[in-house]
């Protein structure tokens, strides 16, 4: 087992909360229903949620882009939906991905750490190979 890529992404939840239910953005389509549920039913701010899993989407294209050193980009349209955080019952995120990142990806292991704090969200996702 080795590590084929790391990535890491920061979100003003400030800024994303202004921009998330706005119709035309990019964020309209690239939450599942699974991960607006999730936000929705915390105590707290849902935009806090949402924008930690947009970190993590976005730390899971960087570590696979840079895995991909020196290749073509293999990013197809609208990937940020094919690629959903979801949560153990303990709140441990996971990432599950559906379309052409699932075949790409289906012999690595995707390490997720998601934080938020006062007005930043931020992911770490780290790719391992089988």
């Amino acid at each position: 087992m080795s590590i084929v890529g790391v990535g890491i992404d920061l979100v003003s939840i400030p800024h994303f909360a202004e921009q998330v239910d706005q119709p035309g953005t990019v964020f309209a389509e690239t939450f599942t229903p699974g991960e607006r549920r999730d936000a929705a039913d915390k105590s707290s701010s849902a935009a806090r949620h949402l924008a930690a899993r947009w970190a993590a989407k976005e730390a899971v294209i960087k570590a696979w882009s840079g895995s991909r050193f020196s290749k073509r980009p293999m990013l197809p349209e609208g990937i940020h939906r094919d690629i959903e955080i979801v949560t153990d019952m303990w709140g441990r995120p996971r990432c599950r991905l559906t379309g052409a990142i699932a075949e790409h990806l289906k012999d690595i292991t995707i390490h997720l750490s998601l934080t938020h704090d006062g007005d930043t969200a931020a992911a770490v996702a780290v790719l391992e190979s089988a």
